[in-house]
């Protein structure tokens, strides 16, 4: 990291352990059908996206923006906190490069729970220190895989790939978003039932 991202724990020892074991993270992978060509294909789309990371968030925050449900969960009484819109922007820029560059290990699986804490009403806010509705309904977690995945394949076109490699780039960028979203709802599910 070149520079302190506020609330970007990433790696940090205090972080609690997750309850989704390596072992269940494999089993999600393989259920995924995730290949050695997807870890390929998705340190390619980081290469290709770590320069338009700013553009893609743009494009995601001028849609939950118009979307009144939506941009909701970023205030309360309707209006929105820009400080807090400000503040997750910077950690959902470094989301993007940390699911294409990381590896999937304790480490990530770790912060992963954190994120998913961080949605739920177990620590939503906290964070940022700021007065916002308590939680991210689950059904936005699951509805939003489709339009983060959908929206990315024009900046997937834009260095010049091949059509290949950018539906490998694309297909792996939609598991890996399928498989973070499964991870941040684990707070929702009942313990024994994730």
């Amino acid at each position: 990291m070149k520079e302190h991202i506020k609330g970007y724990a990433y790696g940090e020892a205090g972080l609690e352990h997750s309850p989704v074991t390596k072992q269940d993270l494999e089993l999600l992978k393989k259920t995924l059908l995730w290949s050695d060509d997807d870890n390929r294909f998705l340190k390619m789309a980081g290469d290709v996206l770590q320069d338009q990371t700013d553009a893609v968030l743009d494009l995601w925050y001028n849609y939950v923006g118009s979307n009144e449900h939506l941009v909701y969960y970023f205030g309360e009484n309707g209006k929105p906190n820009e400080h807090y819109l400000s503040a997750v922007r910077v950690r959902f820029k470094q989301w993007i490069l940390d699911l294409c560059h990381r590896p999937y290990d304790q480490a990530w699986l770790d912060y992963q729970h954190e994120i998913a804490k961080r949605h739920h009403s177990t620590k939503k806010n906290q964070t940022d220190q700021v007065q916002a509705v308590p939680i991210v309904h689950f059904r936005y977690i699951v509805a939003f895989i489709y339009p983060i995945t959908v929206t990315i394949k024009d900046f997937l076109k834009k260095k010049g790939h091949s059509q290949e490699d950018v539906e490998g780039m694309y297909n792996a960028w939609f598991k890996a978003v399928t498989l973070t979203a499964l991870l941040w709802c684990h707070p929702f599910v009942h313990q024994g039932e994730f």
